[in-house]
């Protein structure tokens, strides 16, 4: 159960994505491989939402909400982040998926509410794009 405040101090939690193929990326505003894949993670929402492929966010680490609402307006971002600044939720899963002090770091979920995959560190759209194309057709 992961569930949360966003960054505009709305409740969001994982569970209301159920049935759908989730991204759940952990990010700083604060963190230079997170500016890196912010683009491509942007792509890649907007070009699977329609297969029923849903992002979520951890932003963690940023105790001011402001710096990472302007990493979220910088990088055009429209998938919610949970705001963790103290790293509470990333505790929640075993370091060996999610390992806290690795960020970037990125799940993908499937329908039925599993990992599927874990990547520590940045990730691109290239590689991405493959991974969730496996996930979607394994859950089908």
């Amino acid at each position: 159960a992961l569930a949360g405040d966003d960054l505009d101090g709305k409740r969001v939690a994982l569970d209301g994505l159920r049935g759908h193929v989730v991204v759940l990326n952990v990010w700083g505003s604060w963190c230079g491989p997170c500016r890196a894949e912010a683009d491509d993670l942007v792509r890649i929402d907007r070009e699977t939402r329609e297969r029923g492929i849903r992002f979520l966010g951890i932003n963690t680490r940023d105790p001011d909400r402001a710096a990472a609402r302007s990493f979220v307006r910088a990088h055009g971002i429209d998938f919610p982040s949970l705001h963790d600044p103290t790293g509470e939720l990333l505790l929640r899963f075993p370091p060996a998926l999610l390992n806290p002090q690795a960020i970037p770091s990125t799940l993908v979920i499937d329908r039925r509410g599993r990992i599927a995959v874990s990547i520590g560190g940045a990730v691109t759209g290239d590689e991405l794009g493959p991974l969730l194309s496996r996930v979607l057709e394994e859950a089908s």
